[in-house]
């Protein structure tokens, strides 16, 4: 996707910075960070352990408050949210992917991914069971609904979480370290779900320290010390 910089961001950073005091012992994780994402683009945010990309992406996921700057998301100045309007944006809104998935150990495939939607009053419990099995056998799933995570391999459990993150037609998916936990196979699976889902219109952060990894994004940004140092396209 080429970038055009007349179209609105659909989530801005202008000078974010993130403090925090552990016990008077002040570490500043982010620093005036600037970064604009735009509708359908695919991003990675690459670093090393302790760079600031977890807590940068915890704030562009609204999971968490910046200490000074200003947030935009669909166009809107995030600051002053409270915590119950940052949930409700991030329900209605926003994926997660995580590392270790994050799955209810003795739910159903199924039930993890209709968990999203029972907070979407938008949308009835029929509609959403609907979508979450539609979700599920477009993603292999078909025959492993109804099992719960430890009936399934870790490829298969990441894909129930992928299911879940698009439970709710999300406007972003945000993916954090996907791979991290999968075999090669598995991995290369996840990627390609990713970049179909990219391919479709859905913008995708993808939250790595893995350098070939995040080749397989439009556009990538450096991080390090809390600072973004480089960006490149590819």
């Amino acid at each position: 996707m080429t970038r055009n910089k007349n179209r609105q961001p659909l989530l801005k950073l202008h000078q974010i910075s993130k403090i925090y005091d552990l016990g008077g012992h002040i570490v500043k994780a982010l620093d005036k960070i600037n970064l604009s994402i735009y509708p359908g683009e695919f991003l990675s945010v690459v670093g090393p352990s302790g760079s600031g990309k977890s807590t940068l992406l915890q704030i562009m996921g609204l999971l968490d408050k910046h200490t000074s700057g200003k947030l935009h998301f669909l166009g809107k100045e995030t600051s002053s949210y409270s915590d119950e309007e940052l949930a409700a944006l991030r329900n209605h809104y926003i994926g997660f992917v995580f590392q270790r998935f994050n799955l209810l150990p003795k739910t159903s495939a199924l039930d993890n991914v209709l968990l999203p939607a029972t907070y979407n009053q938008g949308i009835s419990l029929s509609e959403a069971k609907k979508t979450a099995v539609s979700l599920l056998k477009s993603l292999g799933l078909g025959k492993r609904i109804y099992n719960h995570p430890n009936q399934l391999s870790g490829g298969q459990q990441q894909r129930v979480a992928i299911a879940r993150a698009l439970i709710n037609d999300p406007k972003i998916i945000f993916a954090d370290e996907p791979t991290g936990n999968l075999d090669s196979k598995s991995g290369k699976e996840v990627v390609e779900i990713l970049k179909n889902l990219n391919a479709e219109g859905r913008t995708v952060v993808l939250v790595t320290h893995d350098l070939d990894l995040a080749k397989i994004a439009q556009r990538t940004i450096h991080i390090l010390d809390g600072h973004i140092i480089k960006e490149e396209s590819q």
